[in-house]
């Protein structure tokens, strides 16, 4: 089968980047053996803000080499967004997990024990002993995926297009981050508006948010950010680290001197990470999404204690309550998210739907550059 790959030596980690297309064995499938388990044919899969990270060789290396020295492999399948459909179940999984052969499914990323304190405790996405789809197990990046019962999402294509339906994994982000704290009546102000901060302004908007501030360097994200409800867009300058001075003015100017109720820092850059702490009010919250590895530099650490502000870090989902709520905001056509998502941040499908057939490295990174989303049609 197809399968975009990630296949060097870890020592070559910083000197490489992008994904290979190879041709791979289909995963074996024992019915008794995987009893548990299923085979998907994959349709439709979302190339993820991490997906980028590892194209650019940014995160996740220790944990992927990790495991694959672990599973004595040199090769991972990347990717963990999609939709796709079970031709293969296991002996158990119909009478346990109510799954059939012909049933279109998505899926949970983050395969969670069930054993640990934090899964007992109700908090499943932090599981101490957690695999991830496409990093630390192979993922969804192939024609076909094997993946335990346990953590499909069946899916409806007769109210969720197939296309939209690959992503719920990262809208789902989004909804976990928005229910962080109530977003009714607040001026809010998303630092890093790609395709999650993207989702975040249609979720600002409907979960009652009076003002919206989009805050990215991209020009064309900035354009989809004010298509999707946000009524301000604003540039900011890349520094190493250091809030940018200019925008702190511009977001006094546009909240009467205070700062915004709550920031969502998406990008994970050391300097968005401060203007988004900069730029909170006195009080105010700051969802930290954004991820990159290594150590950051806080300025005014002091502020965020004399101010009263409120960090909360989130990761994933809320297994599966933020899947419950996905389907019910994509399922409903009066809210136009799953029009806007399709139309807007997807461009109709012009550019953004890519057979596999037609992949590149040339091709994707110029894409990367002009589209938040890109999903592969396989």
């Amino acid at each position: 089968m197809k399968a975009l790959i990630l296949n060097i030596d870890d020592k070559l980690w910083e000197n490489t980047r992008g994904f290979e297309l190879e041709e791979v064995p289909i995963p074996d499938f024992d019915p008794k053996k995987d009893a548990k388990k299923v085979l998907i044919k994959v349709h439709y899969t979302g190339i993820c803000g991490s997906d980028r990270s590892v194209w650019n060789r940014e995160t996740f290396k220790d944990v992927i080499f990790n495991s694959l020295h672990k599973e004595k492999k040199k090769m991972r399948v990347l990717g963990h967004e999609f939709v796709g459909e079970i031709i293969e179940v296991g002996n158990d999984v119909e009478e346990k997990f109510d799954l059939h052969k012909g049933q279109v499914i998505s899926s949970e990323s983050h395969l969670f024990c069930g054993r640990c304190y934090f899964c007992k405790h109700g908090q499943s996405n932090i599981c101490e002993n957690e695999l991830i789809m496409g990093v630390s197990i192979d993922g969804c990046f192939a024609e076909y995926v094997k993946l335990p019962a346990y953590v499909l999402w069946p899916t409806n294509t007769k109210k969720i297009r197939k296309e939209v339906a690959a992503i719920q994994e990262p809208f789902g982000n989004a909804v976990h981050a928005a229910s962080k704290v109530s977003l009714q009546g607040k001026t809010v102000a998303i630092f890093g508006c790609g395709s999650i901060g993207q989702f975040l302004i249609l979720l600002a908007k409907t979960y009652g948010a009076t003002t919206i501030i989009g805050v990215d360097p991209n020009e064309k994200n900035r354009t989809i950010a004010q298509e999707l409800g946000a009524q301000y867009t604003l540039s900011t300058t890349n520094t190493p680290y250091a809030s940018d001075k200019k925008l702190y003015q511009e977001i006094r100017n546009l909240t009467n001197g205070r700062g915004v109720d709550v920031s969502f820092e998406m990008s994970g850059f050391n300097a968005s990470v401060n203007n988004a702490l900069q730029n909170t009010s006195r009080g105010g919250d700051i969802i930290l999404f954004g991820l990159k590895s290594g150590d950051f530099t806080i300025q005014h650490f002091d502020s965020i204690i004399l101010d009263g502000k409120n960090l909360h870090g989130v990761i994933g989902r809320e297994i599966f309550a933020s899947w419950f709520t996905t389907q019910q905001l994509l399922e409903n056509s009066e809210n136009k998210i799953q029009k806007k998502i399709f139309n807007v941040m997807l461009n109709e499908g012009n550019e953004t739907i890519i057979p596999i057939d037609n992949f590149s490295k040339v091709k994707i990174e110029e894409l990367f550059h002009k589209h938040p989303k890109i999903i592969i049609k396989w």
